[in-house]
């Protein structure tokens, strides 16, 4: 687990999306947050974690 943190606004989709996954992808830990898209905050989150990455 990488002790490096990424708290995501509007990680559900688009251009915070796409940073989440990045940053998943090397290995940071990701919180995203969203405002109304639970379903695309829940799909980003099983990516993330897909990644082997630890994603809130």
């Amino acid at each position: 687990m990488s002790d490096r943190v990424a708290l995501i606004t509007g990680g559900a989709r688009g251009i915070g999306r796409a940073i989440a996954l990045s940053l998943a992808a090397e290995g940071w830990s990701v919180a995203i947050c969203y405002r109304k898209s639970k379903k695309e905050a829940a799909e980003t989150l099983e990516s993330i974690q897909s990644k082997s990455a630890r994603g809130m």
